[in-house]
């Protein structure tokens, strides 16, 4: 029988391994905010509303980061635009 042993003893280890991860993630959640809260303060982003801040959020990350910036400026249109004969 220590073959059942064994494998209760893992499952016991598996479910301890799980506990600490699950730990760990919340931890490293926490510092991801505090980092991106720390980004976003000075930025003029902080006077939107939740709501409103979730939605451009979502809506940016649906986009990508370089498709976002090139969006948000204008700047990928134009320098398409230059490089075409007679465009101006």
């Amino acid at each position: 029988m220590p073959r059942n042993r064994s494998a209760i003893a893992a499952l016991q280890k598996l479910e301890a391994d799980r506990e600490a991860l699950d730990a760990k993630q919340r931890e490293l959640e926490k510092q991801a905010a505090r980092e991106l809260g720390e980004i976003i303060l000075g930025s003029g982003l902080e006077s939107f509303s939740k709501k409103g801040l979730r939605k451009v959020a979502e809506e940016l990350g649906k986009l990508g980061e370089n498709a976002a910036i090139e969006k948000l400026t204008g700047r990928g249109s134009s320098r398409a635009s230059n490089g075409a004969p007679g465009a101006q």
